[in-house]
């Protein structure tokens, strides 16, 4: 059943909870709350993802309790990732508590800290009905309830997303230069440690959308927005940039500039003095080592530049074959014209990297090539943050080393604080080693760098899953299969964080879209489901053995999710076979086997699985 409001607050608050429920509701407002609206026998913390999808808003009851509450943490990371409105009712005047600070500092909050509680209500239950309506006049309703000082503006001042420059060349082949051009400056707004920018991916989501600035900036959580447009005209180019305060419109800085290409230093100059002109404007602190990075000037030609500007716009096109292959062929190209610049060898392991992930070659061809443009870059100049993290990269998946994979990561991060695909990966590594809060609080702060990237989402939620918080990890699979139905990893995802849950039969769905990666035919897929039915999920899987046994005879699959399937057909001693194969072939998703997500808790006390871990020298898992 739909509600308005979800209610979240510690259970000292009860009173206060219940208080604010009531008058709500006496004001026609729908309201959910625990454990009024838990049905009994129902588990707690299903019933309370439940709540929090089938509400419109969510209203966090803020004190002393709830801001250490770990259970009220967990609902407003739900409420957050469902892209809930939250209001923040504050009873008592306490800094937040840093977790809370990450998820809050871009909403709306009210106060109601001195008496009565019941006025302060009163003006809250105005406030939800404008946040519920959807006619034209709600916008200026709440810029009116936050003008009278009702409703309080919480956002981050030193947040920004850049959206997609304008291409107002006459020539549409340009788009790339004028992609290129917001890429180089969020490059070096990127490096400012005290501004959050976000990711490149999730603002080119908003190119050429009709939403407006308040609807990017609330979908993105950012206070500001930066537009700009790109004219070219031979080798002269103008760059029109304005920085634009999304909750009330207002521009608060804007500057055209004019260059010659055949003078690329005053390009790379204007990309400076316009990341660094928006971080005075916002307050931003510059230290001295970014003020030198920002500031930091190639010694490269146009022909080169441009080779490489190509190179970045088919990298950043999803991935596919083609585009790699475009994007290796510009590079050579530019490499062939200047072979001492090292992004373009950065470029080339990042590319090779993505032909492995895409499973367009194999780790023997890909791995060498990954290898040797990564060292070329790294001698050349060790300050490019996506050089650190390819190393981090490697050193985690390929050499398992991750003393050198976690000080890599950490180089990545000094030199851009804003790469969520760092802290994504770098969270994954802190899970392996056990380091669980540091895992999440990373994964957090880079699923809110990155929201609209369907990767960065899936990232996000394996590292749910390898946090052993599957109830949370499987609604966040579920979105991105709505999203993209092709998606097979989501879907075995799904499958594996349902059997972790007992939910067989949502396991057994997600199987069905795997299988045909098996080239197992729909009637065997029907009689599959058929096994299933009649004689569970251990059965099935035992069936689903036998076709991948077929397709394994000419094909590769990871060691890591075969032996997991034969952990779902109860077959430990062929699943420990594979944990050794997989060691012997170095898969790079053996570095999982003693994560905290306990997919192989039944090999616990298996001698040979503890030895796997010395060898690789992960943590040793203790069983429950």
């Amino acid at each position: 059943m739909a509600h308005d409001v979800f209610i979240s607050y510690s259970s000292v608050d009860t009173t206060a909870g219940e208080t604010v429920c009531s008058i709500l509701e006496q004001n026609g407002i729908s309201c959910w709350m625990a454990p009024r609206d838990i049905t009994p026998g129902l588990d707690f913390a299903e019933a309370i993802i439940d709540g929090i999808k089938s509400s419109k808003l969510f209203i966090l009851i803020y004190t002393a309790s709830s801001n250490n509450s770990k259970q009220v943490i967990r609902e407003v990371d739900r409420a957050v990732h469902f892209g809930l409105p939250v209001i923040n009712l504050r009873l008592e005047d306490i800094p937040m508590s840093k977790q809370l600070d990450y998820y809050l500092s871009s909403v709306h909050w009210l106060d109601a800290k001195t008496p009565l509680l019941e006025e302060h209500i009163n003006k809250l239950s105005g406030v939800v009905k404008i946040l519920l309506r959807k006619d034209r006049a709600r916008e200026e309703d709440l810029e009116k309830a936050i003008r009278d000082g009702i409703l309080q503006v919480g956002q981050d001042k030193k947040s920004i997303a850049v959206l997609p420059f304008k291409n107002m060349s006459n020539d549409p082949e340009q788009e790339y230069f004028s992609d290129g051009m917001m890429e180089e400056i969020l490059d070096r707004l990127f490096k400012i440690g005290d501004l959050k920018v976000i990711s490149r991916t999730s603002s080119m989501h908003y190119k050429n959308t009709d939403k407006s600035m308040k609807e990017i900036a609330r979908e993105l959580s950012v206070a500001n927005i930066i537009e700009g447009s790109v004219r070219r005209a031979g080798n002269m180019v103008r760059i029109a940039v304005q920085l634009i305060d999304a909750g009330t419109d207002a521009h608060l800085w804007s500057d055209i500039y004019n260059g010659d290409l055949s003078d690329l230093s005053r390009i790379f100059l204007i990309q400076s003095e316009i990341a660094q002109s928006v971080a005075r404007e916002l307050k931003a602190v510059i230290s001295p080592r970014e003020k030198e990075l920002i500031e930091k000037m190639p010694s490269i030609d146009l022909a080169v530049y441009e080779e490489y500007l190509k190179a970045r716009s088919y990298l950043f096109e999803g991935g596919t074959r083609e585009a790699l292959n475009q994007a290796l062929e510009y590079l050579n190209n530019a490499i062939g014209k200047n072979s001492g610049w090292a992004p373009l060898y950065a470029g080339l392991a990042d590319v090779w990297m993505w032909i492995q992930l895409g499973g367009y070659e194999s780790p023997s061809v890909a791995g060498p090539k990954i290898f040797e443009y990564l060292n070329k870059a790294m001698d050349l100049d060790q300050d490019i943050s996506g050089i650190h993290y390819l190393s981090g990269l490697v050193a985690q998946w390929v050499e398992w080393d991750w003393e050198k994979s976690e000080k890599e990561f950490l180089k990545a991060l000094a030199l851009n604080p804003n790469d969520a695909q760092s802290r994504l990966v770098y969270a994954q590594l802190l899970l392996i080693l056990h380091r669980k809060d540091e895992g999440m609080a990373q994964a957090r702060l880079a699923i809110s760098l990155d929201p609209a990237n369907p990767n960065s989402k899936f990232l996000y939620a394996g590292t749910l899953a390898q946090a052993g918080e599957y109830k949370t990890a499987l609604p966040v699979m579920e979105e991105i299969v709505a999203d993209n139905p092709l998606n097979i990893s989501a879907y075995y995802m799904i499958e594996v964080t349902a059997f972790r849950l007992k939910k067989y039969n949502k396991a057994i769905n997600a199987v069905k879209h795997v299988l045909p990666y098996y080239n197992i035919k729909e009637e065997d897929i029907i009689e599959i489901e058929r096994t299933f039915s009649n004689q569970g999920f251990t059965i099935a899987n035992v069936e689903v053995l036998k076709h991948l046994e077929k397709f394994l005879e000419n094909n590769y699959e990871s060691p890591h999710d075969i032996a997991l399937r034969y952990i779902y057909a109860d077959q430990l001693d062929k699943a420990m076979d594979w944990i050794e194969k997989g060691f012997e072939m170095h898969d790079p998703k053996m570095m999982y086997i003693a994560s905290p997500a306990r997919y192989f808790d039944a090999l616990y006390e298996n001698p040979r699985f503890i030895a796997i871990c010395e060898k690789m020298k992960l943590p040793i898992p203790r069983p429950i």
